[in-house]
């Protein structure tokens, strides 16, 4: 994740297109541009090679969340904490109830993207 470089109220959640997400990942935190490039090319390189849109269909709902999180700087920095939290967590506890709160958020970018309902397992 990264700090945000325009703040989120500017920059509207994106049409499930790659340019357009491309386009509000720039200015919403341009810092993940290389991972976004280089998860495009894996992902092209792929559907190439299997002869299907899956692996493009995927990276652009995959990076759609990501723009949702980014979009909120409050999220994005809560979901940097866990991260963070989730590779220093020694106990089996401390690691459910931070991987529960991470699939919260992701889940919740998700609905906000259109791809599931909020909740839903």
């Amino acid at each position: 994740m990264s700090e945000p470089a325009q703040e989120a109220a500017d920059v509207s959640q994106p049409p499930m297109q790659v340019e357009a997400i491309r386009s509000a990942l720039a200015q919403v935190a341009p810092d993940l541009l290389p991972r976004f490039d280089e998860a495009r090319a894996a992902a092209t390189a792929k559907a190439r090679l299997n002869v299907s849109a899956t692996p493009l269909r995927n990276f652009v709902q995959g990076w759609a969340v990501e723009v949702a999180i980014a979009r909120r700087p409050e999220t994005s920095a809560r979901l940097r904490d866990l991260e963070a939290r989730a590779a220093r967590a020694v106990g089996l506890d401390e690691a459910r109830a931070i991987a529960a709160e991470i699939s919260s958020i992701r889940r919740s970018a998700a609905a906000e993207v259109g791809l599931h309902q909020a909740g839903a397992r």
